[in-house]
């Protein structure tokens, strides 16, 4: 494969949660433009309640224009906080439980062609009842689900957010066997 060269990078719009760049590339000995957009990443959580159900966010998301399904998640206060800090954080502020037993479970990119936004998933244990501590723009219900439940929405093209699937998915064939 022959490399490709960025020639330029020019900003072009700043949001609260992303950049938007127009990147001038060389590619095969043609000059391409492309975009690209920044995110400073963040982190999700499986997380599993003493009966084997995991812990499920339900909230809107304005992108779809509808409500969601979802493991807890969120970006990153700064882009060098600790993913698991931001995991721990962000289980006790979406679904009011805490936990000390983290163990990192996989990551993800969730769209290589053109963002690099990057989440890393872990799996919480041991939960314990807090409160949900939610921002002042943010309505979230928290559920209990059998993974299996959660597969099936999947396989019915009902669950579609990278993240979730991903993490379901990876924590199904690694520990519900």
């Amino acid at each position: 494969m022959k490399p490709v060269k960025r020639l330029n990078r020019e900003l072009r719009a700043k949001g609260t949660v992303i950049s938007l760049y127009k990147d001038t590339v060389e590619v095969n000995g043609h000059v391409a433009e492309w975009d690209y957009i920044h995110h400073d990443g963040a982190a999700a959580v499986v997380a599993v309640n003493d009966d084997g159900k995991l812990l499920m966010v339900r909230q809107y998301r304005n992108a779809l224009d509808r409500f969601t399904l979802e493991l807890p998640a969120g970006k990153l206060d700064d882009p060098k906080e600790p993913t698991l800090e931001c995991a721990r954080r962000e289980l006790e502020e979406e679904t009011g439980y805490c936990s000390d037993d983290f163990e990192y479970l996989l990551t993800v990119n969730t769209t290589v062609a053109f963002c690099d936004e990057k989440i890393d998933l872990y799996v919480a244990r041991n939960l314990k009842k807090t409160t949900q501590h939610l921002d002042e723009d943010e309505e979230i219900n928290v559920e209990l689900w059998d993974v299996e439940d959660l597969q099936q929405l999947i396989y019915e093209g009902k669950m579609t957010d990278g993240k979730t699937v991903a993490g379901i998915m990876t924590y199904a064939a690694k520990y519900n066997r």
